[in-house]
């Protein structure tokens, strides 16, 4: 198994200075420290000065800093909307960014990934990552040579206090400044720069803003990236991450008690008090998603209770702009297939596979679905055979890419095996979309 990633006419640059990494992609961010600050030979180019001298410089304190990345910036004209002036220091770029000429980048492709906390997003987003590269970026927001991970949380006009204060949760429409969101983003996908608020999950502030430059895709995730007419119109593709409450209330134990040491009590009264925002705020989102990945309980086990065997569905939306949907067999019928038998090993309860049209909040989609678990992932090329559309450069990249994350949640379901073929679909909508070619992550 090979490594690598490349884009036609794309500059390689070294990589990125190692960051804690993005609230999205299960990291938590830091407050301001110098060690990072972008590279200096980062910042020389944006600036456009002459090149450092062998003289050592001394350290550049934060406004210092901050003033030498925002002398080619104005201020946001909704940087002053948030509460307590949380994110007056919030700018966008008066010139273009040098990253365009330096990436050579034609258009910033811009992709929204919606679901609620503890829904997949971080699993999901390595996949996208990893498609376009062997490494993921760390920080608060990763950067990488060819993609982009904003988490969107980052324009809460309330840290964790105020909204406490103000009896508010982070899904309220309130709880977020909509308007320096869409005039920040609008920004990076024109081609600006823009320093862009930091909401800090470790700390429940809101920390000094970051310098964000377009890149070749740029990928908003959080709880609201359709909410808002504005930034819903800025998304090429959009994706959303739907959980049955049943499953998501078994992942969700299983994560924080498993991983933050909360109680079964604090995780299900924080789940009950979430309830009617998220049905309000969070899930009317998905009728405006290009795809949608649904996980729901196993109908192959009357009555499980572990959750643990899963029934998991990929709607996809049909005319989207570049985005060709995935079919079983023959495009456009209804078949119910179980392909347990010489070719698939099948352990209990089996697998059983569902293809055809459906109608999604009135629109015409295409679904896929598959109810139960893969016994061994290398036999998976047998169903990738029989798979059209599904976005791969070579027959087998589909497996290749299911085995090269095996030891992933979902790995041996259709969660993992979706979300793939959605990082796949990224990809080809990319190139179908400017043009450029990008060579597999993971070779034959």
């Amino acid at each position: 198994m090979v490594l690598g990633f490349n884009v036609a006419g794309a500059v390689r640059t070294t990589a990125v200075r190692e960051r804690p990494p993005v609230c999205g992609v299960g990291a938590q961010s830091s407050r301001f420290r110098g060690d990072t600050m972008v590279s200096v030979a980062r910042t020389r180019a944006f600036l456009a000065v002459p090149p450092l001298r062998s003289t050592r410089l001394p350290k550049p304190t934060r406004q210092t800093w901050l003033h030498m990345q925002t002398s080619t910036m104005q201020k946001a004209r909704y940087a002053e909307k948030a509460p307590r002036g949380v994110h007056k220091e919030a700018a966008v770029g008066a010139v273009k960014s040098e990253a365009l000429q330096r990436k050579n980048i034609q258009r910033p492709v811009m992709v929204g990934v919606a679901a609620d906390s503890g829904a997949g997003k971080s699993t999901f987003l390595r996949r996208v990552m990893r498609m376009f590269g062997s490494d993921i970026p760390k920080g608060h927001t990763p950067q990488g040579e060819l993609i982009t991970v904003i988490c969107l949380d980052d324009w809460h006009n309330r840290d964790r206090q105020g909204r406490k204060e103000d009896n508010i949760t982070a899904l309220d429409e309130n709880c977020q400044n909509f308007d320096l969101m869409a005039e920040q983003l609008e920004a990076l996908k024109n081609g600006f720069d823009i320093m862009k608020p930091i909401y800090n999950h470790e700390t429940g502030r809101i920390d000094p803003p970051e310098l964000v430059s377009p890149n070749h895709i740029v990928v908003v995730e959080g709880l609201h990236p359709m909410y808002d007419e504005r930034v819903r119109k800025l998304l090429d593709f959009s994706v959303y991450l739907d959980l049955d409450d049943e499953v998501k209330i078994a992942w969700k134990i299983q994560r924080d008690m498993a991983e933050r040491g909360h109680t079964l009590e604090a995780i299900l009264a924080s789940i009950e008090a979430r309830k009617p925002d998220f049905e309000r705020f969070i899930l009317p989102q998905r009728q405006y998603a290009d795809a949608v990945i649904q996980v729901k309980p196993t109908e192959l086990i009357p009555e499980d209770k572990e959750r643990k065997i899963l029934k998991v569905r990929l709607l996809q939306r049909e005319g989207v702009q570049g985005f060709k949907t995935a079919y079983l067999f023959d495009e456009g019928s209804t078949i119910e297939w179980i392909p347990c038998g010489r070719r698939l090993t099948c352990s209990y309860p089996g697998i059983k596979f569902h293809y055809g049209p459906e109608s999604f909040y009135g629109a015409d989609f295409s679904t896929i679905e598959v109810d139960g678990e893969f016994a061994k992932l290398e036999e998976l090329v047998y169903i990738e055979s029989h798979l059209s559309n599904t976005g791969t450069k070579y027959y087998g990249e589909l497996t290749q890419l299911m085995l090269a994350a095996q030891n992933t949640p979902g790995a041996y379901n259709g969660t993992a095996l979706f979300q793939t073929i959605i990082a796949l679909k990224i990809r080809e909508i990319y190139e179908q979309l400017t043009g450029r070619k990008v060579d597999p992550v993971v070779r034959s």
